[in-house]
């Protein structure tokens, strides 16, 4: 039994309970040898008695543990005490997709084939490893705070389907695949028809089969057509459409045979969405009867009677496997000597079906010559491109010695060489203008500054490149700005820091007023961290607050198996993430800021320079817009009580059953309800959207008064005056809560 506060393993104390599904618990606690907090999911009481389940789930969560991914919630630890099994696990701080997406209704497209990526990267790396989930489906996908997508439960999932388990199977059968409803064999394509159903989910909001009971559902898996995700949302791509449906064949013949072929058709449908480039496999096509042609049967005939008797050359002294043979040709055992077939096998006599072989010996000898003209053709060809290559790489080794590096290669045949655009006109503009045209089209900026009568201080005098030069993405542009007249008040120089330390010269610069705009760059001179050059360069002159742009070393060049940095800045938040994926990247720490410049949920900086060169699996960290700043919304309040009848203190007078009138009224003098003749107390009041932070309750009853009988003096008569009413209240003052 597990309790909040107990250690478990010597190392582990359980802190809280975070959640429960079909098999076990999962608490919060922290691992006090590497001091750090992990999730442990403990083993239900019904499966912890299970010796058979128990058996399983170690071996399968111990090779689970060997998963190391991004895209895994990793396994650290698995182990057994006092009768309690429990798997040490990463801590993921998130929701569970399931959750997500009822939380959203539906993704777009653009999101859920984000999601799918990131889930088929884990996935295939479990296949890897010759590891198969087996219960692919939402809540078993986790999406961390920092927008990480992690796959979760390897290991548990296998020893489940090897045991009869019918407790909380319902969220499972929605996702799973024919072969496994039948109680089949499953392997990775049983996983790729779970994720094809998630993406459904995913794209529409709903699962494409549903039911009563289990069976229900099962049988819809086994026997109906898989609907079309556009039936449900028609302005889903069709090439999304088609990668679900390819995923959910029920033939796991027909699906994707693995998932780096569905990893690739994802990411071609985030760049050309409407194209139909999804080939579905179709096995009996490929397999199906065709007429055969009459060269067919000449070729079929040719290949049976040469793989009956493949005859030797006789000049080449090699062991044959029907004996030894020598030069003049006749076999050790003396069969099939000089050619000869046994009488009526494949002999002069024709086959012995009677059908007839013709073996034309001149149309050999012409298909020998001609196999020997294109072997020296081929090695011709062979030769003058190894020529050329020896030729270009001894002028690329001439170029370094120079100092020149040769960056130009040709494109191979068929391959569409980028275009560039020309170059923005950015004169007269302000530096800060100027700045910000450029780096909307993806070009890279360094200002310097000089003295001008016609141009105002920190105005564009000229660019390099001119304005209407072609120009390519990632291009460095150089602004030369106006210091104004006067500069030797307005300027201030730039002191020297090359060679220094970042740090040392980023606080030097900042001392005397400026901003520093960071660069990095490859330097076998200059130690990693210290400033390879700067723009303004030493004792020129620049206006306070001006930005000066620091090259900084980062070492000798990268060996050629490290990865380039992806340029992500205009990119939106979900392609930025595939871009990194794509290049064996990870994403690292996530910063939401508002930033006008960038609409909502699109890169705006990135803590890697474009193109840099770095170990596969490094974290970049990105920093994503917001947009605008908003205007300070206005508050809002809800009002959720419950009035009670008026207390002793407050009405003595009142009795249990007398009719109450109920009023509410805010503090900005607005009548939200008047209920009358409310005989029973307590009255629920619920209220949205409120502008005011309270408001009072007003309680009002009559109370009646018997008359006091009266004795007429005249007649002796006792006269009962009519009863009196009298309208009381009761006033409470309530605040609302903010929404």
């Amino acid at each position: 039994m597990i309790k909040i506060g107990m250690m478990i393993g010597d190392r582990y104390e359980v802190l809280e309970k975070i959640g429960t599904g079909g098999m076990s618990d999962v608490y919060k606690a922290k691992d006090h040898k590497l001091n750090r907090f992990v999730a442990m999911k403990v083993l239900k009481q019904e499966f912890s008695e299970n010796t058979n389940f128990v058996s399983k789930f170690r071996i399968e969560a111990q090779a689970a543990a060997g998963l190391m991914h991004p895209n895994i919630v990793n396994v650290y630890d698995v182990g057994e005490e006092n009768g309690i099994y429990y798997i040490v696990m990463e801590l993921v701080e998130g929701i569970t997709l399931k959750k997500y997406i009822e939380k959203k209704m539906r993704l777009t497209y653009k999101e859920a084939v984000s999601i799918a990526i990131q889930v088929s990267m884990g996935i295939e790396a479990a296949h890897n490893n010759h590891i198969i989930h087996r219960d692919i489906k939402p809540q078993n996908i986790i999406i961390s705070r920092d927008g990480k997508v992690k796959v979760t439960d390897f290991g548990i999932a296998k020893a489940a389907t090897s045991n009869t388990i019918t407790s909380n199977v319902m969220g499972s059968v929605h996702y799973t695949s024919p072969e496994q409803a039948r109680g089949g064999y499953s392997d990775e394509k049983s996983d790729i028809y779970s994720l094809g159903i998630t993406m459904f989910e995913m794209l529409t909001g709903r699962v494409p089969f549903n039911g009563e009971t289990t069976v229900a559902i099962a049988i819809k898996h086994i026997q109906e057509e898989m609907p079309s995700p556009t039936e449900y949302v028609p302005e889903i791509p069709g090439s999304v459409a088609n990668i679900v449906l390819k995923c959910c064949q029920k033939s796991p013949d027909r699906r994707y045979q693995n998932v780096r072929e569905l990893i690739a058709d994802l990411k071609q449908s985030l760049i050309n969405p409407d194209e139909d480039f999804v080939v579905q496999n179709d096995p009996d096509l490929e397999s199906g009867t065709r007429m055969i042609t009459d060269g067919d049967v000449a070729r079929i005939k040719q290949r049976a009677a040469f793989q009956e008797y493949e005859a030797p050359d006789p000049g080449d002294g090699l062991r044959s496997e029907a004996g030894e043979y020598y030069e003049d040709g006749e076999y050790a055992d003396g069969e099939y000597a000089d050619g000869e077939y046994p009488d009526g096998e494949y002999g002069d006599e024709g086959y012995e079906d009677g059908d007839e072989y013709d073996y034309n010996p001149g149309m050999d000898r012409v298909t020998t010559i001609l196999a020997v003209l294109g072997g020296i053709a081929v090695c011709a060809i062979v030769i003058v491109l190894a020529v050329n290559v020896f030729k270009n790489m001894g002028q690329d080794r001439e170029d370094e010695r120079g100092g020149l590096v040769n960056v130009e290669s040709p494109e191979p045949s068929g391959t569409e060489i980028p275009a560039g655009f020309p170059m923005p006109d950015v004169v007269g503009k302000t530096v800060e203008d100027a700045t910000n045209t450029l780096y909307g089209k993806n070009l890279r900026v360094q200002v310097v500054y000089e003295e001008s009568d016609t141009y105002d201080l920190s105005v564009v005098i000229r660019t390099d490149p001119e304005k209407n030069t072609e120009v390519a993405e990632g291009a460095l542009v150089t602004l030369t700005a106006s210091l104004g007249s006067g500069s030797e008040t307005r300027g201030i120089e730039v002191p020297s820091v090359v060679n220094q330390s970042y740090e040392d010269a980023e606080r030097m610069l900042k001392e005397q007023g400026f901003t520093v705009i960071r660069m990095e760059g490859y330097s076998d001179a200059v130690m990693e961290g210290y400033v390879v050059s700067q723009v303004p360069a030493a004792f020129e002159k620049a206006p306070s607050g001006a930005g000066i742009t620091l090259t900084v070393s980062l070492g000798a060049k990268p060996q050629e198996s490290q990865v380039r940095v992806p340029y992500l800045i205009g990119q939106s938040e979900a392609d930025g993430r595939i871009m990194l994926a794509e290049q064996n990247l990870s994403v690292g720490e996530v910063t939401y800021e508002y930033n006008s410049q960038y609409a909502e949920n699109v890169i705006f900086n990135q803590s890697y320079t474009r193109d840099v060169e770095v170990e596969a699996g490094t974290e970049v960290d990105l920093w994503i817009s917001k947009g605008p700043e908003p205007t300070e919304a206005p508050v809002t309040y809800k009002c959720e009580v419950d009035i009670e009848r008026p207390t002793p203190e407050e009405a003595p007078d009142y009795a249990e059953g007398m009719p109450v009138t109920v009023t509410l009224e805010t503090d900005d003098g607005r009548t939200l309800q008047e209920i009358r003749n409310v005989t029973s107390l307590p009255q629920p009041l619920r209220y949205y959207n409120l502008t005011a932070s309270g408001g009072t309750v007003t309680l009002t009853y009559t109370v009646e008064t018997p008359g006091t009988p009266v004795t007429d003096p005249d007649t002796g008569e006792v006269v009962i005056p009519a009863p009196t009413q009298e309208t009381k209240t009761v006033t409470r003052k309530i605040t609302f809560e903010k929404e």
